[in-house]
């Protein structure tokens, strides 16, 4: 292991290990779990692995044997896989619930079966904001009442409520700091809106949020399927492109890849050049600072940063196009919202009145209770109503931060018959496609639109439209320790290799990604 930088190696950088006899698929996946055990078990006790796979080694052994397993394309790569993403094997999937502590899968999900057939190492389940940050008002990012709280880090303190003092993103939160700490090559996460791309901007990384349909939801325990997806997090953008290579297949379980479109091979739109001659908008206008939504309110370092950004896009021979996003567009329409009352006492908004959108409140019934039924076994739990009454009944362990939102959706019929779900999501589609990035893109004659950080998640999300992250600078440093901000490339549907390649482009030029000190080697 003496010839790897472990810490920041890359799946490139891996493979060409393994293929030299520099190291094994074993020594490889041994090496990680000493990383683990040192940085995330102690140390700064990072928290982002919520079970380790105790076949991981076992599994690493076989690839070594396996002459026909050399040419696969992730050969003896040790992935980690959120935990809210089915495996067959010794390992639960618990979404980081304690009413699944003891869940298990009948099958693995459909992107876990394309990763095994890669040849990637299963090395266990990320931690995350419980069920994916659907469950209660104001719920930390990166906290479960399974798993704990997942730590950032380039700033791993907690406040005097445990709370951490920089958020490690959510929900995808400790698959992207295990990434970022070096204690796994890479890391499956999922979103449904900013889930990959808000732990991705601070943990500084790469990420890849799909077009809904490029990448199975089969096996995934979901919130909405409207807008779920998965996708990869890791260090760069070539690494991502080779994960999105595996992940992106049709799968006749899922209807929404019926339509999928993809190259052959994303890697290969990566290019140097990739920005020359590209229309980039800025949604930013500050004469007309009502609709300036995505930079005006950036504080004044994260807006330097994106100013530096901004110059090096046309630096690289792109064509900056400063106009605002209309405003039907982000502020989206009537009805796509619900208000609910928030019992979560250490929320700055207790008992305040909060708006949350509708679809997912009133997707999640009906998606989560499919999944509960077809999917999960080793569990009691059937039913949204079984595990809401099964945290009542450990109120203390399981709702520090209360269940409003799970209480709002087993209020629905839980079969999507209602007028006002189905009115919802026609006019959430109609305001972030028709009337929004579709309007601004064809309007401007644009190729993509820079957004900073998770700020352009919810309308890209509400379109099913693909973003790609890559880091892009540091803010805090005042009052607060220094960590990372994204530049997040957002395009129309099917448009992740154009988009990869302007982040490739933007990546090579300014090698903005600094490690977190601290995660050096282990013995």
């Amino acid at each position: 292991m003496s010839v790897l930088n472990l810490e920041n190696a890359t799946i490139a950088e891996l493979r060409q290990a393994l293929a030299a006899g520099h190291t094994t698929a074993a020594a490889l996946t041994r090496a990680y779990l000493a990383r683990i055990a040192a940085y995330d078990h102690a140390g700064p006790c990072l928290n982002t692995v919520r079970e380790i796979n105790p076949d991981a080694v076992a599994i690493a052994g076989a690839v070594d044997t396996d002459p026909s397993a050399r040419g696969r394309p992730l050969a003896g790569i040790p992935i980690l896989v959120k935990d809210n993403i089915a495996t067959a094997d010794q390992q639960h999937t618990t979404a980081g619930s304690l009413a699944l502590a003891e869940a298990r899968a009948r099958d693995d999900a459909t992107i876990v079966k394309l990763l095994r057939e890669a040849g990637a190492v299963i090395l266990g389940k990320a931690n995350l904001t419980e069920f994916a940050n659907i469950l209660a008002i104001d719920m930390p990012a990166g906290y479960s009442s399974l798993g704990g709280q997942v730590r950032n880090p380039y700033a791993s303190q907690l406040d005097e409520d445990d709370v951490p003092i920089i958020p490690p993103g959510g929900s995808s939160s400790g698959s992207a700091a295990a990434v970022a700490a070096g204690l796994v090559a890479a890391a499956i996460g999922t979103e449904t809106s900013g889930s990959l791309l808000s732990p991705a901007s601070q943990c500084g990384l790469v990420t890849i949020k799909p077009t809904v349909g490029l990448v199975s939801r089969v096996g995934i325990v979901p919130i909405a399927h409207s807008q779920d997806t998965a996708g990869p997090l890791t260090r760069t953008v070539r690494d991502a492109a080779m994960l999105l290579n595996v992940l992106a297949e049709r799968d006749p379980l899922d209807i929404a890849t019926a339509g999928l479109k993809r190259p052959s091979d994303y890697t290969a739109a990566l290019d140097r050049d990739g920005l020359r001659g590209a229309r980039i908008g800025v949604p930013s206008n500050p004469a007309d600072p009502g609709n300036d939504v995505y930079h005006r309110p950036l504080p004044p370092r994260a807006a330097a940063v994106m100013e530096q950004v901004i110059a090096a896009i046309a630096d690289l021979g792109a064509t900056i196009v400063r106009a605002n996003m209309p405003t039907a567009g982000w502020i989206g329409g009537p009805g796509t919202e619900i208000a609910i009352l928030n019992h979560n006492r250490e929320s700055p908004n207790w008992l305040q009145r909060v708006r949350k959108p509708l679809v997912f409140v009133y997707e999640l019934k009906h998606d989560l209770e499919l999944y509960l039924r077809e999917w999960a076994t080793a569990t009691e739990m059937r039913s949204l109503s079984e595990i809401i009454a099964f945290n009542e009944a450990h109120t203390e362990r399981a709702l520090r931060f209360g269940q409003d939102l799970f209480l709002a959706a087993a209020a629905t019929r839980g079969d999507l018959s209602e007028i006002e779900y189905s009115a919802a999501r026609q006019m959430d589609l109609r305001s972030s496609r028709t009337l929004g990035l579709d309007a601004y893109m064809e309007r401007y004659r644009l190729d993509a639109v820079l957004f900073p950080g998770v700020a352009g998640a919810s309308i890209a999300a509400k379109a099913g439209y693909p973003s790609v992250a890559v880091p892009a600078g540091f803010i805090g440093g005042e009052d607060s320790p220094e960590y990372p901000l994204t530049a997040t490339f957002t395009g129309r549907a099917w448009s992740e290799e154009t988009l990869l390649r302007f982040a490739y482009a933007f990546e090579q030029a300014t090698l903005a990604r600094r490690p977190p000190s601290g995660f050096g080697p282990v013995s």
